[in-house]
């Protein structure tokens, strides 16, 4: 099976341009993610896609494999797609860009459930939630799957919600267990073309939550969950706390 890990990169960012370039101990960010991308054991190749001849520049300088696409695309699945369209692969893996911490065999456990039942044709991650200030954070996406591990629904709302512990509120406790959505995505290609194509849905317009559109068009989406750790980097902050890890992980002596 062959199984291609694509990247979209963007320049234009509202809470952080530039974003894909931010140096990391001598690396942009989508180096990292590129190099790690690549020690996925399931994955057979790894392109980035972007719009932007700055970071088309820095991935040929650090040996990254390149696609150039549409600046026209409204979401990075189209983007995606535009790639995919093009390839001779089985499944499409959607690593995302500002994920330079992301662990290789993360994707791995996405991809696993593909290769194992041909009646899958998406999958993606979630790790369970265990602050109460990040499960009433709209920013971070929570998701229910069913008994099978399919989603239920993706929401910015924190979902299940405890009817006996309402109101929620950030002085108390986890009032149940739920599980944050982990934006890494694998689809077999065929659906990934149809995909892109389907007409937005009302509750993806609503949440602002592009997965929406394959359940309201009555697809399933396999959901594994995992122990690992996502960390995006969405503001500078984030920056700087992946920065500390990076130099804490690599032993780097910061001045």
């Amino acid at each position: 099976m062959q199984i291609t890990a694509i990247i979209p990169a963007r320049y234009a960012s509202t809470r952080f341009p530039g974003k894909p370039l931010a140096d990391i101990h001598g690396k942009s960010m989508i180096q990292r993610v590129y190099e790690r991308t690549c020690q996925a054991t399931l994955v057979n190749r790894v392109i980035v896609a972007t719009d932007d001849e700055r970071i088309a520049a820095n991935v040929r300088a650090f040996g990254g494999e390149l696609c150039m696409t549409s600046a026209q695309h409204e979401t990075g699945t189209d983007r995606l797609a535009e790639v995919a369209a093009g390839l001779d692969c089985d499944l499409v893996v959607n690593v995302q860009g500002d994920e330079p911490l992301i662990n290789p065999a993360m994707i791995d456990l996405a991809v696993a459930p593909l290769i194992a039942d041909e009646r899958i044709a998406m999958g993606t991650l979630m790790v369970a939630i265990d602050d109460v200030e990040e499960f009433l954070n709209p920013n971070v996406v929570k998701v229910v799957t069913d008994m099978s591990g399919s989603a239920l629904y993706f929401s910015r709302s924190p979902i299940p919600c405890s009817r006996d512990m309402l109101p929620l509120s950030i002085e108390h406790p986890m009032p149940c267990v739920a599980h944050k959505h982990i934006g890494l995505y694998v689809y077999r290609r065929e659906f990934l073309l149809g995909y892109s194509a389907l007409v937005v849905t009302p509750l993806e317009k609503l949440e602002k939550l592009e997965q929406l559109r394959a359940l309201e068009h009555g697809y399933k989406i396999q959901v594994v969950e995992t122990m690992q750790p996502s960390l995006g980097v969405d503001t500078p902050a984030d920056l700087e706390k992946v920065r500390a890890l990076v130099a804490k992980l690599e032993g780097l002596v910061v001045k």
